[in-house]
């Protein structure tokens, strides 16, 4: 019986074998059997690809559709046909926002498809259509704005309330009219750009760790006492600080960090704080945009348009040095009064305070300065290997963890998530309006104003975006304006180098000097500040603002004409 079981097995198996090569075969056979396809793209008015378009092809006597698919990212879409094809065929596309267009196949083509042959149709192009939910979108949109502008609520909690109005009408709302859907959950979270998202997220670990060790007040008072008490000499060299600091971190944190120390130092000297603090903030601003990292607009730029660190560093740092200079002597000049002592008696000598500028984690210090230059290198030489920055930022702040081994939940809980979640419920409204159509429209209303003219182009982008931003605050506006320079970018001469977008950095961030409300730094400087007893009021920042944006954007301007127009 054991001899008989020792047979049969090799039987079993080799007959299990023969049947999955038999089915394998057919498998292949089936494969390798021609077959019918349709293929195409679908654009928008302005060529650009348009994703997630439902495409079916039809007959004149059913209902029920031949083949259908979904067009992808790039437009495109590919249809399968079955081996018998009928006497007619019409191609339909639909989507959400556009008006749907039908296409009836010809009978060359017909035949092509009978033949066995692929058919690669001629680009499709669909119009949009202002529904209701093109205004709705827009309506929200605006009505977050103001409500970001005016304070009335925190800018977090007025992007949340935006993007679920937005939901609550998409889901809810289309049981009573179809075009009142703008989106879906996931329509809106491809939207989102994850790669702002954790390079902000890495960032912000990497300076909690490095704030604890008390290195930028330890700056700011070694600049106090390099001055020897010359107030002119401290503004240049504060702002110069601070500059550094806020291209290598980011202007928010920089600001934080150092507002309370340059109070004291105010104190000290017995000169009025504002004179110190609105030099510093408004170099803050301007430095921040020579590194893809400086500022939060800058990040949403270079993610946008695949811009590196090495773009932001050569081809912005030259005007930046250059609108220093000019904010350095305006700054000279229209605090001259206020860097004279007030007569008041010091409420600190200068060297009380000392103790509170020391640095208090040498160790951690020097392990995060390890851990920095070569986040550095990599955001310098990481291109060349496809390295994303939030990869960069992410791996940085991992490694600093691992080595210090700090309070993991502490280090978690500095993140700021508010401001995360600011960032992915703005990503998902501007998002809305640009599917339901606006951007697209202003992009075409600009195109058509600008022309082909390079010039123009750039001085409409530098200066609107930056009265925009002094209105508007600067993180939405430029979330909202890129797609429209992407447009612009493929339509007007001249601007393969990205020269646009540099142009949307510099309006961006030099305008949030504009206002109070301009830029995020510009709010946590005067919440800080106030907190203190210095309260800097709109009125106040405006006067001394306007002109500190009008000297730095001229500067600016003319560096960016030098650079991209006459040595392209």
């Amino acid at each position: 019986m054991t001899t008989r079981m020792h047979i049969a097995f090799p039987g079993i198996v080799f007959s299990i074998l023969m049947l999955i090569l038999f089915l394998a075969c057919s498998a292949s056979e089936s494969a390798a059997a021609p077959s019918q396809i349709v293929t195409g793209t679908i654009l928008d008015v302005q060529t650009q690809p348009i994703a997630g378009a439902d495409v079916k092809l039809i007959t004149a006597n059913s209902s029920d559709p031949v083949s259908e698919a979904t067009s992808e990212t790039n437009g495109r879409y590919t249809l399968s046909l079955p081996p018998s094809i009928p006497a007619s065929l019409t191609l339909q596309i639909e989507r959400p926002h556009f008006a749907g267009i039908e296409i009836e196949l010809t009978a060359h083509q017909l035949d092509q498809l009978r033949a066995n042959e692929s058919l690669v149709l001629p680009d499709a192009t669909l119009e949009r259509t202002t529904d209701l939910g093109f205004w709705i979108a827009c309506a929200i949109f605006v009505f977050v704005l103001v409500l970001i502008a005016t304070r009335k609520l925190h800018r977090t909690l007025a992007a949340l309330f935006g993007v679920t109005l937005l939901f609550g009408i998409s889901y809810l709302g289309r049981f009573l009219r179809a075009d009142l859907f703008i989106f879906d959950f996931a329509g809106a979270l491809h939207y989102v750009d994850w790669n702002v998202i954790f390079l902000i997220m890495g960032m912000m670990i990497l300076i909690a760790i490095i704030k604890g060790t008390g290195i930028f007040q330890w700056l700011a008072f070694r600049a106090y006492r390099l001055s020897h008490g010359r107030t002119w000499l401290l503004v240049i060299i504060l702002m110069v600080v601070t500059s550094v600091a806020s291209a290598l971190l980011d202007n928010v944190t920089t600001m934080l960090l150092l507002t309370p120390i340059t109070i004291q130092i105010a104190e000290a000297l017995d000169i009025n704080p504002l004179s110190l603090l609105m030099p510093e903030l408004m170099a803050s601003n301007v430095a921040g945009i020579s590194t893809l990292i400086g500022t939060p607009t800058n990040v949403l730029i270079g993610s946008y348009a695949g811009l590196s660190f090495n773009d932001f560093l050569t081809n912005l740092t030259p005007g930046v040095i250059l609108a220093l200079v000019g904010l350095i002597l305006y700054s000279l000049i229209a605090y001259r009064k206020d860097l004279k002592p007030l007569g008041h008696t010091a409420t600190h000598a200068p060297d009380e305070f000392e103790h509170l500028a020391q640095i208090t984690e040498r160790a951690q210090l020097k392990k995060a300065g390890v851990v920095g230059v070569g986040m550095l290198l990599l955001f310098i030489f990481g291109e060349s290997l496809h390295l994303v920055p939030a990869v960069t930022a992410l791996m940085g702040a991992t490694a600093l963890l691992v080595w210090i081994r700090p309070d993991v939940d502490k280090m978690i809980a500095s993140v700021d998530w508010s401001t995360l979640l600011f960032f992915i419920a703005l990503f998902i409204l501007v998002g809305s309006v640009q599917e339901v159509g606006l951007i697209s429209i202003l992009a075409t209303q600009i195109a058509h104003l600008v022309g082909s003219n390079l010039i123009l182009t750039m001085l409409m982008i530098i200066w609107s975006s930056a009265l925009l931003s002094a209105v508007v605050a600067n993180i939405p506006l430029t979330a909202a304006m890129l797609p429209v320079i992407g447009y612009l970018s493929s339509t007007v001469p001249g601007t393969q180098s990205h020269v646009l977008f540099y142009c949307l950095a510099v309006g961006a961030a030099f305008g949030g000097n504009g206002t109070l409300i301009g830029a995020s730094a510009n709010l946590v400087t005067a919440g800080a500040a106030e907190k203190i007893g210095y309260p800097i009021t709109y009125t106040y920042f405006l006067k001394k603002g306007i002109p500190a944006l009008m000297i730095t954007l001229g500067l600016a301007t003319l560096w960016l004409f030098v650079r991209f127009v006459l040595l392209p």
